[in-house]
């Protein structure tokens, strides 16, 4: 049977190029990154050098990278670890109804500890109004949290216009990028961010490590405590062979990747399209995420659809991998103006520099097979 693997949201393939940075870290090169011997330094050199690649990547210094477990880690360190540097003079926090579970449940964890949360609102394809942000800030207003490429509906923000507004309010603007993070353009002095959350295992590297980008001078609290590891923000023996990997996956993104995915992506649509009564969730062109694809098909289940795919080797998702097994609606879905039944008819699918014409050629001629099956045997089909 075929594989044809089409959830590159939620994770990628590890590139055989990361995969061989990694290897001696794991054998030869095992110190401790806090040793003062040799062997320590061998480790210490390596992370240094993987926080410069990074933060170039995003025109940072290297000392503003600080390294986590993962893109959750890091949107929860951005969040509560501003709350608790700045309750009670400031408890305000400005988001959207449309951001990871990760934020939104960090947000909802704040909100009984004192703050005050206001989740604005997003149009038909799932962009947030700049100035309904602006709106939005008051005197106690201390962060805006606003999702760069979204996981699900992949519509990019204006970044750059929110952080303008940010920055003249004297607020603070955090982004999570881990869906768009070498896909799009990232700059975090060109786009106004003071805090940025960035993962490995979307772009080709291992699972289990993240970034955030904190700038110079912002006073945040750690959520760990215990020995000095980076910059005394997040106590930990670090991952060395995963953050070599993160860095090395960096490294080899290139742009021409991106365009292949966005025209392939763009094919994919357009062949979909072709089946009656479906409808494209979330921005179009440059606006949206190169590698992702929501589609709704009417009177069906996406979870039904993405079963029948899996049988024939078609692996897709029905939304975000963190949530997929809730029987709820996608609450991305439902801010863009969705009724429950047509969020429940979704599926996302997502390649990668991987993927080819002939895999979504394969793909597409099972999923309007299964659409035609499944319509025919649904009691809602008209």
């Amino acid at each position: 049977m075929k594989e044809i693997y089409l959830d590159n949201a939620s994770t990628t393939k590890v590139d055989e190029k990361v995969l061989k940075a990694m290897l001696p870290y794991f054998s030869e090169k095992y110190g401790n990154p806090s040793s003062p011997h040799l062997k320590g330094e061998e480790a210490r050199r390596a992370v240094e050098e993987s926080r410069e690649i990074i933060a170039k990547s995003i025109s940072a210094r290297q000392k503003e990278i600080i390294f986590t477990g993962s893109g959750t880690e890091s949107n929860s360190f951005a969040l509560k670890g501003l709350f608790f540097a700045n309750y009670p003079e400031k408890s305000h926090i400005v988001t959207t109804k449309i951001e990871h579970d990760c934020i939104l449940n960090a947000c909802k964890w704040l909100e009984k500890q004192g703050a005050k949360v206001t989740y604005l609102d997003v149009d038909s394809e799932g962009f947030v109004n700049p100035k309904d942000v602006e709106k939005a800030i008051t005197e106690k207003t201390f962060l805006v949290s606003v999702i760069h490429g979204n996981n699900e509906i992949g519509t990019i923000q204006d970044l750059k216009e929110i952080g303008k507004i940010c920055r003249s309010k004297g607020v603070l603007f955090h982004t999570d990028a881990c869906q768009s993070f070498t896909k799009t353009s990232l700059d975090v002095k060109k786009q106004n961010l003071d805090l940025v959350t960035l993962n490995a295992h979307k772009i080709h590297g291992p699972k289990g490590v993240g970034a955030l980008y904190i700038r110079e001078g912002i006073r945040i609290t750690p959520l760990l405590h215990g020995g000095s590891q980076e910059f005394k923000l997040r106590s930990s023996t670090e991952n060395v062979p995963a953050i070599v990997g993160f860095a090395k996956a960096v490294k080899i993104s290139r742009a021409r990747d991106s365009v292949k995915m966005q025209k392939l992506r763009d094919y994919f649509i357009k062949g979909l399209m072709e089946i009656p009564n479906i409808r494209l969730n979330g921005a179009t062109g440059n606006k949206r995420i190169c590698n992702n694809i929501n589609i709704s098909f009417r009177n069906i289940e996406g979870e039904a659809i993405g079963s029948f795919l899996s049988v024939k080797g078609v692996f897709a998702s029905t939304g975000s991998a963190c949530s997929s097994k809730s029987l709820e609606p996608s609450h991305v879905l439902l801010a863009l103006g969705m009724s429950p039944l047509e969020a429940n008819s979704s599926i996302r699918l997502s390649i990668s520099k991987y993927t080819t014409k002939d895999e979504i050629d394969y793909a597409l001629k099972e999923i309007k097979n299964t659409v035609e099956r499944l319509r025919k045997i649904s009691p809602l089909a008209s």
